[in-house]
């Protein structure tokens, strides 16, 4: 096989999701519910004050009933962090695993704590975190020791509880590419938890290679993935059709990889229509995956235009932070 091509595994098809964060307006078991009756295989769940409140009383027996109705549905989960204001009411995403003050960062380490033991009792695949923002006044190479030093002890929790913990890099935040994923493995001595969440509009709209390149080179540190359309150099979550990915060929590779955890859409800023794009989104990349399984195997595209400065925010209103 030519290395610059990967054939499409018509035989495992992939395994489609659909993000709470983007069924905000929705109860939690309404959207468990809409997603089983449109076909999706699974949920990625975020933990927040409407869906499984993470800080709530009783985490543990509200966990066990939404692992009743999840397996009920026949739905797959991977737990999911980013909600906007679940730890602080004034900042979004605050505190961070980067903040200066330690008891700051130790209530974000808290959080996925959490997060890894709901995932452990709701069998979900990973748990997926980022990194936040770097403080103003704070050099890069302090936050990186911060990012390393909050991190251990959640990955020891992962791996007591057998459950993966998987880094997104985000535009504008410290853990930004594929390459900053590689450097925090190599501060931590590459810990067996330790894997990684590709989300493939950030490969449109910040990597150097193309999204279908960047899931060739992301394949063996993969354990979830999140699709929605981009634009180049614009962190702005679409949908599909309304940005720049060509998917049936990133459908393609990811076939190829052999992944089989849930590939999720992550729309957050269109949670006001949110039944309406989960009803679209499903039938979309269902036919890209038979583009994709049709199509003959063509040489890896070459990279794209340069992109942004490294981890620079753009000037959409997602800005520098997980939507």
């Amino acid at each position: 096989m030519n290395p610059g091509t990967f054939p499409f595994d018509a035989c495992r098809p992939l395994r489609f999701g659909y993000g709470t964060n983007g069924l905000a307006d929705l109860r939690l078991d309404d959207a468990l519910c809409l997603l089983a009756d449109l076909g999706y295989d699974g949920v990625g769940l975020t933990l927040d004050h409407m869906h499984l409140d993470p800080l709530a009383p009783d985490l543990a027996a509200r966990t066990r009933r939404v692992a009743h109705r999840l397996g009920a549905l026949g739905l797959d989960v991977t737990v999911e962090t980013g909600a906007r204001y679940v730890l602080d009411p004034r900042r979004k995403h605050g505190p961070s695993l980067l903040d200066p003050d330690a008891g700051d960062r130790a209530r974000r380490a808290d959080l996925l704590l959490r997060a890894v033991r709901v995932a452990a009792d709701l069998g979900a695949h990973a748990v997926h975190c980022f990194s936040g923002i770097v403080p103003e006044g704070t050099d890069t190479d302090t936050a990186w020791k911060r990012l390393a030093e909050t991190l251990t002890p959640v990955l020891d929790a992962a791996a007591s509880a057998g459950v993966p913990l998987a880094v997104e890099p985000e535009p504008g935040h410290l853990l930004a590419t594929l390459a900053d994923f590689h450097h925090l493995r190599r501060i931590l001595g590459d810990p067996e938890p330790l894997g990684l969440t590709l989300d493939i509009g950030h490969c449109q709209c910040l990597e150097p290679l193309s999204p279908a390149d960047c899931v060739r080179a992301a394949a063996p540190w993969l354990r979830h993935v999140q699709i929605e359309d981009m634009r180049r150099g614009v962190h702005e979550h679409l949908p599909f059709g309304d940005g720049e990915i060509d998917f049936p060929p990133v459908l393609a590779a990811l076939a190829a990889t052999g992944y089989q955890g849930l590939t999720v859409v992550e729309l957050p800023r269109h949670s006001h229509a949110g039944p309406h794009h989960a009803g679209h989104s499903l039938p979309f990349l269902r036919h890209a995956e038979q583009t994709a399984a049709t199509a003959s195997p063509r040489p890896a595209p070459a990279l794209q235009q340069a992109a942004p400065p490294h981890g620079a925010p753009s000037t959409a209103p997602e800005g520098s932070s997980t939507p």
